[in-house]
């Protein structure tokens, strides 16, 4: 995809599901984005799950700005904030091979919806340098088809969140009432693109792991979520059931979300997806739940490499 191809795409921006037709090579989008990709951190990141991380990290690559608006995101900084450093496609490349050479497991681009182009542009050039990693899409849910669809052979796995099944919750929450009908939309296009979940030596090669973050008083929405996932899917994708959250932004004063989950909150789903079947699943210990796990954004490694 040339940069002349896709100024048509980022000139009437329909990338995401809100549908914002900005200009993009002129002004932002919804999303905070413009016509160069934003970064905000390059890292080895060892806290992903076992088969994104491996032994020396996932290879993190963090976008600015973000097509929800979360009031309770701990990354707000950048996705609200849109704080980073915009980078030409062939620097992303770049990039994406510096990752490589450090020794990642595998190239984790986190926030990507509203940078698909450009990211597609960078894997073309840093597939002409020998970029072999496995490709991982880590995104909110929130997707277009057609947009997944343009990244058929060029992401290995589908790392996408599941946040709610209700639309209530999604529309206080996220500012996105339709939700899980994008998103369980999307989810079935991911594995459609992917198949099932493949290994190889501990690290996930292709297929569809699906992150749900359970939430202060919403363990029955976990439930429904479960339900649907496994009657759609069984164990042909992975999930990662997560207890990590902590009150943020907005929802420090949030009268639902300002407090952090309570072990049978999050206990009582986990046991739910063992009950219903789930084996490739993915539990948290206690103690995840602290803003010590946030990265600083400090735009390391995105202007030069860092050694």
């Amino acid at each position: 995809m040339s940069p002349g191809s896709y100024s048509t795409i980022l000139g009437d921006c329909t990338l995401c599901p809100r549908q914002c037709h900005a200009n993009r090579m002129e002004g932002q989008g919804v999303c905070g984005g413009g016509v160069k990709a934003r970064m905000a951190l390059v890292s080895l990141h060892p806290w992903e799950e076992p088969v994104i991380a491996g032994a020396q990290g996932a290879g993190t690559v963090f976008f600015s700005g973000c097509n929800l608006g979360c009031i309770y995101c701990q990354n707000h900084e950048i996705s609200h904030g849109y704080k980073g450093i915009d980078v030409t496609d062939e620097r992303l490349g770049e990039i994406f091979c510096e990752q490589q050479l450090r020794g990642a497991a595998t190239l984790d681009l986190v926030t990507p919806t509203h940078y698909v182009p450009q990211i597609i542009n960078g894997l073309f050039f840093a597939k002409k340098k020998g970029f072999s990693l496995p490709v991982v899409y880590n995104s909110s849910g929130y997707e277009n088809i057609s947009t997944l669809d343009l990244l058929d052979n060029m992401v290995d796995v589908f790392l996408p969140d599941l946040k709610y099944y209700s639309a209530e919750l999604a529309g206080a929450y996220s500012k996105a009432p339709d939700y899980f009908q994008v998103a369980s939309r999307a989810i079935k296009r991911m594995v459609q693109l992917t198949g099932a979940a493949v290994e190889r030596d501990g690290i996930l090669q292709r297929g569809v792991l699906v992150r749900h973050m359970v939430l202060p008083g919403a363990r029955k929405d976990s439930m429904q979520l479960l339900a649907w996932l496994w009657e759609e899917f069984g164990d042909s994708i992975m999930v990662s059931i997560m207890n990590q959250y902590t009150p943020a932004y907005r929802a420090v004063t949030h009268p639902r979300l300002k407090r952090r989950l309570t072990t049978f909150e999050y206990d009582s789903v986990v046991d739910y997806a063992l009950d219903l079947g789930f084996t490739r699943c993915f539990i948290q210990e206690a103690g995840t739940a602290r803003e010590g796990y946030i990265p600083k954004w400090t735009g390391q490694g995105v202007a030069k490499a860092y050694t």
